[in-house]
């Protein structure tokens, strides 16, 4: 027999998706629709017995005679008001008919005090009804019909009783006690169970299960809870329960010391904070980066000899770039083609002549050049041309160094140090590596910068953004720098350097194992298929990776083969590499991204022009379709790699349905052109906040969703990457931007494909547990943490990365997200 719930307030009718709270949205408390309301008193939804009205007013649940649990939760947060601005007009075991009023509140005070006014009306207990019918995008009045419930036939099979009952007490840590969200968190968690799980609290007992039970223990902070399990994983649901219980799941500050999930973020004296850039743990003396100034003449000894030096001095600096380039892979190879292109520029060259022909020395001319080019870029106004500049200021000094002797700082740091810098380029960087530093700290920067991204590529353990504490660090102080708890101890007592000493030598011998299992393939301790790719950029980097035992590459650059040029690369060079990388993978699947130009990848023979902020203009796809020529010479290059299917295609910087439907439409043409019957596969990178919101959309139609973490952080945060002013706050573990990808992969999930990661977070060890947990299946490092990676997740339940998962969007900062990890990592 139906039952007919009708409105409990005059409102705007929505559906749940659009609320903005993950608990509702993601129907963590159950299904129903929800309400903006036009009225100011809440009536009764149907005949019942109010079975829970919370203490502070802003929720009341009831009870119909055919069993269905009804919750209407007046706003968002606005347990938080204290019952300011509610007015309670029935009492716990009252029954009521429909239309009787319930709730009387005060529009303009909540609106003002609360997140939101809008109104979620819920069936809690949603596996014993289903919803047929519902209004949804509609006015609807005070009683007029807003859902149909029917019973659902429920198996008569209960879960068993059997086993031995065991509990456990534990002090509520909830500053308002169990109301809506904290409830829906605890009956998530115990559904990844199989026990029965009861909470007492006094007299009162309540299925951890039920939304309204759980409501009606009528807790507040400091509660005495008695936690009970019984059943076959009752050990393991009890101490989930516990452990999330003991916790203020995200619900503010409490007067009781902070717990596991949100530990103290303050520093021991001596220790320097910063932001994560590239993982891991270094111990060494502290080596300052000192920029000497290299002194030249201004006049020179003769136009014959200055144009003769110069020519060497350039000779000798394009060869050991040109020989960077050559052994080295992926972005640094990118950067160093940069230059080549810079020492090559003949705007350079012919400025830097016509001021020797004017009487000035090689040096003085050279310099010259470069600064009057630099001033032209600033007179642009660009922002990113602007970034220009920092590369031109390298290629001065590298060849004013050959010119006069002068030794680079890459010729002054000893191995084993850990280098200390205000800021770094990453041809700095690139330089610098072979020197054998071992870590690296720098007051500017980003975690997101190409520095970040070439560090962790080359697995050298890097903290950014320290500020300016840093700089009391001398030349020659033992630092050890941990990139793991995101600070540096720069006056360490002897327990303390060897405490850190074991660690390196733990994470030393983890590094082995990892290294001696690389190539079995990668599942979780329950046995739950995680692919482990790579990001590659070369034949090289392929190389590198099938040696680390990955299983495919999920992100290929191909803009590697466009960038630092003055045409692009033809149908049958990029062919040429593709294949050699498909070859190097021997079968493996090869993902590849198409090109990804503009912003802050500019190429010379693509014209884009100014834009006030390129991060929001001409990028990825959007300039692929752009430029149809290029994008069909890529397609057809990626579907002549054999065997045919092997390679797949993945679009960037996705925004919209349409994108993806204009680049399968040009694959299904050249398919039919070439005669080629196999399927294949065409994904999406999800890299906006459009893509990760209509993931339900873009799964209809893509094979697979993966998604660029670095981008969709500064797109999230609304923060550029590129700007130091930011750099600090862009964390790609901030909850914002989990909640994010945990959205991408429940609504990918309606449709059945899957979801990787293949930005900077698949390579943080700390991350790893949470993006399984929020239900990635697939992430992509860097080639050297693959085998690392796999190690991570071999460690791992599903179960337990579930609920750690829900921890972490539970947490206010990034800051609380990774010390929540490190909390985890610890207790394994």
């Amino acid at each position: 027999m139906s039952l007919i719930v009708t409105s409990p307030l005059r409102g705007w009718v929505s559906a749940l998706d659009g609320v903005p709270d993950p608990v509702f949205a993601q129907r963590m408390m159950g299904d129903g629709v929800a309400i903006q309301p036009l009225g100011d008193t809440v009536v009764a939804p149907c005949d019942g017995e109010v079975t829970t009205l919370h203490a502070s007013g802003h929720a009341v649940a009831l009870r119909s005679a055919e069993g269905a649990e009804l919750l209407i939760h007046i706003g968002l947060d606005t347990v938080m008001l204290k019952g300011e601005g509610f007015t309670p007009l029935v009492s716990v075991g009252q029954m009521v008919s429909r239309g009787d009023p319930l709730i009387r509140f005060d529009m303009d005070a909540v609106a003002l005090a609360a997140t939101s006014l809008i109104t979620p009306v819920l069936v809690t207990n949603a596996e014993a009804f289903t919803i047929t019918k519902r209004t949804v995008d509609a006015a609807v009045g005070a009683c007029e019909a807003l859902m149909t419930l029917v019973p659902v036939q429920t198996d008569a099979r209960k879960r068993s009783d059997d086993g031995t009952l065991i509990e456990q007490a534990v002090k509520l840590s909830l500053p308002h006690g169990i109301h809506a969200r904290p409830a829906a968190r605890i009956g998530e968690t115990v559904r990844g169970y199989e026990a029965d799980v009861h909470l007492l609290h006094g007299e009162t007992r309540g299925d951890a299960r039920s939304t309204v039970a759980l409501l009606a223990l009528g807790t507040s902070f400091g509660s005495e809870i008695v936690v009970q399990a019984r059943g076959d994983d009752a050990e393991a649901a009890l101490a989930a329960v516990v452990a999330l219980l003991a916790t203020d799941m995200g619900e503010g500050a409490r007067p009781a010391p902070a717990p596991v999930a949100a530990p103290a973020t303050s520093l021991a004296e001596g220790h320097i904070g910063g932001v994560i850039a590239s993982p891991g743990l270094a111990m060494g003396p502290a080596v300052r980066l000192h920029r000497a100034e290299i002194a030249v003449a201004r006049e020179g000894t003769g136009a014959v000899e200055e144009r003769a030096a110069l020519i060497a001095a350039r000779t000798d600096v394009r060869g050991r770039i040109a020989a960077r380039a050559e052994a080295a892979g992926g972005s640094v190879a990118a950067v160093m083609q940069a230059h080549l292109a810079l020492i090559d520029d003949p705007e350079l060259l012919g400025a830097a002549e016509r001021r020797i022909a004017d009487g000035a020395s090689a040096g003085f001319a050279w310099r010259g050049a470069v600064h009057d080019q630099i001033d032209a870029l600033r007179a642009t106004g660009n922002a990113h041309l602007i970034e220009r500049i920092d590369d031109l200021v390298d290629i001065e000094r590298q060849l004013l160094s050959a010119l006069t002797g002068t030794p680079t700082e890459a010729e002054t740091i000893a191995p084993g140090a850990i280098l200390v810098a205000d800021d770094l380029l990453p041809s700095q960087l690139i330089a610098l590596s072979a020197t054998g530093l071992v870590g690296i700290a720098l007051s500017r920067g980003g975690p997101t910068s190409h520095v970040a991204i070439l560090c962790a590529g080359m697995g050298l353990p890097s903290l950014v953004a320290m500020g300016d504490a840093l700089d009391v660090v001398e030349d020659g102080h033992l630092l050890l720098l941990d990139a793991e708890a995101g600070h540096v101890n720069s006056v360490p007592s002897a327990a303390d350097t060897e405490a850190f000493t074991q660690r390196l030598t733990q994470r030393t011998a983890r590094r082995e194992a990892a290294r001696a299992a690389a190539a079995e393939a990668c599942h979780s301790a329950d046995g739950t298929r995680i692919e482990v790719f790579a990001n590659i950029g070369t034949v090289d980097d392929a190389v590198l990776a099938a040696a680390q035992g990955a299983e495919g590459s999920g992100l290929v650059r191909s803009e590697f083969l466009f960038l630092g040029r003055d045409a692009a690369p033809s149908e049958d060079e990029q062919h040429a590499a593709y294949q050699a990388i498909a070859d190097a993978l021997a079968g493996k699947p090869v993902i590849i991204r198409l090109l990804d130009i503009g912003g802050d990848k500019p190429a010379a023979y693509i014209p884009i022009g100014p834009e006030e902020n390129p991060a929001l203009g001409q990028r990825g796809i959007r300039v692929a379709l752009a430029h149809p020529g290029l994008l069909e010479t890529q397609l057809r290059a990626i579907l002549r790699v054999e065997p045919v299917g092997q390679c797949r295609i993945m679009i960037p910087m996705v925004a919209s349905l349409d994108e993806l439907r204009a680049v399968r439409a040009l694959v299904d043409t050249l398919r039919g052109d070439m005669g080629i019957v196999v399927p294949v596969e065409v994904g999406v990178m999800v890299e906006t906040p459009a893509a990760a919101m209509t993931a339900d959309l873009l799964a209809a139609e893509a094979d697979f969703l993966s998604i660029g973490t670095n981008d969709l952080t500064q797109y999230v945060l609304a923060m550029d990457r590129g700007n130091p002013a930011v750099a600090a706050g862009l964390d790609a573990l901030h909850p914002a931007v989990l909640r994010m990808i945990g959205e991408t992969c429940r609504l990918a999930a309606t449709h059945g494909r899957w979801v990787g990661v293949c930005g900077g977070l698949a390579s943080d060890p700390a991350a790893l547990p949470i993006l399984i947990g929020l239900g990635v299946t697939e992430v992509s490092a860097v080639p050297g943490f693959v085998a690392e990676a796999k190690q991570v997740v071999r460690r791992l339940t599903l179960v337990e990365a579930r609920a750690h998962a829900d921890l972490a969007l539970q947490c206010k900062s990034a800051a609380d997200v990774r010390a929540l990890a490190r909390a985890f990592e610890e207790t394994r």
